[in-house]
């Protein structure tokens, strides 16, 4: 059995859903059975067979949204293995938890903690300096791509499968993320730059980011962890306004 463009199409607009009927038992589960469930009834006309498929996804499920269209696809690929009988059900559950955590892990990272800041961090710089629009066309620009990365990522998990995540670990999207935080930073002082009023207290923001620097290397080499340094900066606040004032 194979499933059709009609089905494919639907189970990826489906994907959109995915958070609406979030739960404190399985989480994104619902919002998962009901993405994939327009390829299960064509994998699988007999309903008893259906019925077993269906539940194989009301476990546990909990993933970053922007890879749930790679996973939708990639699951239908699996899933169409095991209508043929090429690959057993029972395989499934140790294969889709393994993949949604790995993802789910590097997707916090990549996107939640680092792509969506530097996006949030060039638009604002851009209207804080007036660019109103070439802000909306940034928008708009991310907005498109964001949106045709979970397309290609769906069709790819469908066509492809396991492939398709081999060359998705070869991209190293962890050491992407980390040069991405990288020019986050950089951003951080374009911000302060446009922001700060240099007409009065101009010296105190070379002295401001040698600090923001100096910070930023001591939590990428891990010497000391980010709660003490948050510690030290409020307690460094309440000196600097005690003795001020």
């Amino acid at each position: 059995m194979s499933i059709s463009l009609k089905a494919l199409l639907l189970c990826f607009f489906r994907t959109y859903f995915i958070g609406a009927c979030n739960n404190l038992r399985g989480l994104q589960n619902i919002g998962l059975s009901f993405a994939i469930e327009p390829g299960l009834q064509e994998l699988y006309p007999d309903f008893k067979e259906l019925k077993k498929a269906r539940k194989r996804y009301l476990t546990l499920y909990n993933t970053h949204p922007f890879w749930t269209p790679l996973l939708v696809g990639y699951f239908l690929f699996l899933e169409s293995k095991i209508s043929k009988g090429v690959m057993a059900p029972a395989s499934l559950d140790k294969i889709k938890t393994t993949t949604i955590y790995t993802l789910s892990a590097i997707g916090d990272f990549f996107f939640g903690g680092a792509l969506l800041i530097f996006w949030a961090l060039i638009s604002i710089c851009l209207l804080l300096a007036g660019g109103y629009i070439w802000g909306v066309l940034w928008f708009a620009i991310f907005f498109l791509l964001l949106h045709l990365f979970k397309f290609i990522t769906f069709w790819l998990g469908w066509t492809q499968g396991l492939a398709f995540l081999e060359k998705l670990q070869q991209i190293d999207l962890i050491g992407w993320g980390q040069r991405i935080k990288f020019l986050n930073m950089l951003l951080l002082l374009i911000l302060w730059y446009i922001i700060f009023p240099w007409e009065k207290e101009g010296g105190k923001f070379f002295l401001g980011s040698a600090c923001l620097a100096g910070i930023g290397y001591i939590v990428y080499k891990q010497f000391i962890s980010r709660e003490i340094l948050f510690f030290v900066f409020i307690a460094s606040l309440v000196l600097f306004y005690i003795l001020c004032s």
